[in-house]
């Protein structure tokens, strides 16, 4: 298939624009690089199915010629980001979301939303399931990011509903691995950069706070299966298998040899205190569920970011 990935220079997306290639399809990614970078495709740019467009996709989607599946995967998506670029995450889930359906409805192509399951806020309901609504503060510092990706689903059922393009929506969770930024402001890259560097884990709050972490090769798993799926309903995608931070903090600094410990600051405002995803969906509909160990793939994560303090 002919595919496009927004935001393909990213996090997941480079991930997922990977793994698209070795299936053999033809690959076009657009990136503006705030959050992206080069680095994250370097090894495949030379593949003549691969091509990377610098763009922003809140304004154009510059890819010629028919495609056949749009992965919206464009959006800034840490807490610095969310002080940093409101507005860009804001346009992400607003204006790139409705190019991409537009090129869909064009083009007859089938439409991903990379969704989030920041959709449920500081939840009420644990675990996370998919028919859940939420507990999100619409004025908060975290809220350009949670009401871009609430709107961001509205607009993709409006347009499955009334234009008949094919949608599929997914509510990612905590996802960690390689070609993470390392000061990105999320709990994995600060806590494996500050251990490799001998300092103390900042530890926000109490550090009882949970959160469920996804390695992201089973997360791009699961997102190609949702796309090639029937479900046009948001299904949850990620690893059941909730910690505390102050569990993260001790793993990580074993497996390092850190000695500084930690260190406590207080929590952000709205900062969520539990997070787990209800995956039943997923495992009955699309015959996903994680494979990888926390210890094997926080082991791969930490060495990436070894390599990157080397350098």
């Amino acid at each position: 298939m002919r595919i496009c990935v927004t935001g393909g220079a990213g996090f997941v997306a480079s991930h997922l624009c990977e793994r698209l290639l070795s299936e053999g399809h033809e690959v076009i990614a657009v990136d503006n690089y705030v959050t992206g970078a080069k680095r994250n495709v370097a090894t495949f740019l030379d593949n003549p199915r691969f091509t990377l467009i610098e763009a922003d996709v809140s304004k154009e989607l510059p890819v010629e010629g028919k495609l056949d599946r749009v992965f919206h995967m464009a959006s800034p998506a840490s807490p610095i980001d969310y002080v940093e670029l409101p507005f860009a995450t804001l346009h992400a889930g607003s204006d790139a979301t409705e190019l991409a359906l537009e090129r869909c409805v064009t083009d007859g192509a089938r439409f991903f939303l990379a969704s989030t399951s920041e959709v449920y806020g500081d939840p009420a309901v644990h675990p996370q399931v998919e028919s859940y609504w939420g507990n999100v503060n619409p004025i908060g510092p975290r809220s350009v990011y949670d009401e871009a990706k609430r709107y961001a689903e509205a607009l993709t059922m409006a347009y499955q509903r009334y234009k008949g393009v094919e949608t599929r929506i997914i509510r990612i969770f905590n996802t960690y691995g390689p070609r993470m930024r390392p000061n990105d402001g999320r709990v994995v890259p600060a806590f494996c950069g500050q251990a490799l560097e001998g300092k103390p884990l900042t530890v926000f709050g109490d550090g009882t706070q949970t959160r469920s972490f996804c390695y992201v090769s089973d997360l791009v798993d699961g997102i190609i299966r949702l796309m090639e799926s029937d479900l046009g309903t948001p299904c949850n995608v990620g690893n059941p298998s909730e910690r505390t931070m102050l569990e993260l903090a001790a793993h990580i600094n074993e497996y390092t040899g850190n000695q500084a410990g930690i260190i406590h600051k207080p929590l952000p405002k709205d900062d969520p205190t539990r997070r787990k995803p209800d995956i039943s969906l997923a495992r009955e509909r699309l015959g996903w569920e994680p494979k990888i160990e926390f210890a094997d793939g926080m082991a791969r994560t930490v060495e990436y970011f070894r390599e990157v303090l080397a350098k």
